[in-house]
């Protein structure tokens, strides 16, 4: 499994820890997990934990660089932190791609306010999802049904609400992956 996690600087903290080494759990290796953030190197969450970045969201901006992750990757996330995302909502770059990356059906999982970027990239309409709870008007409004749920899956997309359900969320994206591999 290789999979992308999409950030900023001040990101939930839990939000990202726990998705990136439980997904190195079950990677080849661990270069096979990517965090892409607005920075190379150590960055920082909100509650002050310090991660590693792999890749810059500018990659985005290179047409090469969006077909490679699409082709090779199989799992795209997308971490909550209201101010991490206030930022990361504003780089065209990332819409675009989440955009391309839905219209290949590939697995999206979102929590939190991870859902604003996925409202952004206009793939919501007529979906179940699940974000935080002052994110429900923006959700409705997008035309989803906003789920309020620990993990809602429909279609490509599986959706949480909070980091209480990180394990819930995490398992459930990673067997729908690997269910994937199988068809």
């Amino acid at each position: 499994m290789r999979a992308l996690i999409i950030t900023w600087e001040n990101f939930q903290d839990q939000e990202l820890i726990y998705p990136y080494y439980r997904l190195r759990e079950v990677a080849n290796s661990p270069e096979d997990i990517v965090i892409m953030a607005n920075v190379i190197g150590k960055f920082f969450g909100i509650m002050g934990v310090n991660m590693e970045s792999h890749a810059l969201i500018s990659d985005l901006s290179n047409i090469e660089k969006v077909n490679y992750y699409i082709e090779n990757y199989d799992l795209l996330v997308i971490p909550g932190g209201v101010k991490a995302l206030e930022k990361l909502r504003q780089e065209k770059q990332v819409i675009l791609f989440i955009a391309a990356w839905n219209n290949k059906k590939k697995i999206i999982a979102s929590t939190c306010h991870g859902a604003q970027l996925m409202i952004s990239a206009k793939i919501t309409s007529g979906k179940r999802i699940s974000g935080y709870y002052s994110i429900e008007d923006d959700i409705s409004n997008s035309g989803a049904v906003y789920v309020n749920e620990p993990v809602v899956v429909d279609g490509n997309i599986v959706s949480s609400p909070h980091y209480n359900w990180m394990g819930e969320w995490m398992n459930t994206a990673i067997n729908l992956v690997k269910k994937n591999d199988i068809n």
